[in-house]
């Protein structure tokens, strides 16, 4: 069986990872890892969207404590699979305050 890890990479001017949503949990948290994404539950009844994809965004603003002009949802829009890129932060930043 082949080993997965989690990977936030570097981006051209801060950070890249993967995103899984799990919808309809009680409270938005990182519960963890899924295979090579972060694994976040928010409290949205579909990970598809505008709602639930500016839902994600502020959830992760508030917990790297940043503007929402330096993240992104790079691909992913419609699915519960998303990258997203964050501006001005270092992969090893955004992995300590999210996985820790």
């Amino acid at each position: 069986m082949r080993k997965i890890e989690f990977k936030i990479t570097k981006a051209e001017e801060g950070a890249a990872f993967a995103v899984y949503v799990v919808p309809y949990a009680r409270r938005n948290e990182v519960v963890g890892k899924h295979g090579d994404a972060l694994k976040v539950k928010m409290t949205t009844k579909t990970t598809r969207g505008k709602k639930a994809n500016e839902q994600l965004i502020e959830f992760l603003c508030q917990k790297l404590g940043i503007e929402k002009k330096n993240i992104e949802i790079a691909a992913g829009r419609e699915s519960k699979e998303k990258m997203i890129v964050v501006v001005g932060m270092s992969p090893s930043r955004v992995e300590d305050i999210l996985l820790n």
